[in-house]
């Protein structure tokens, strides 16, 4: 398994632009580049980096794609 790192534009809520940009079989290589092209991106854009750890690459754009639901917090953990 090998770990992915994708530029996110998110225009609208609903819709998000994945875009490859490269993939790394160890997690310090990864994390590395991903904090890399993080610093780089200008203060105040919309665009995200994010790196996943799949199987290969369609399943990384399937996890970043899908919605995940808010937990729920029960009245002791607000």
């Amino acid at each position: 398994m090998a770990y992915y790192v994708f530029k996110i534009t998110q225009p609208t809520p609903i819709v998000k632009n994945l875009d490859y940009l490269t993939s790394f079989e160890s997690f310090k290589d990864a994390k590395v580049y991903a904090r890399a092209q993080r610093a780089e991106l200008p203060a105040g854009t919309n665009i995200t980096i994010k790196m996943v750890h799949a199987v290969n690459q369609l399943q990384a754009e399937e996890l970043l794609l899908e919605t995940r639901e808010k937990p729920v917090l029960m009245e002791w953990e607000k």
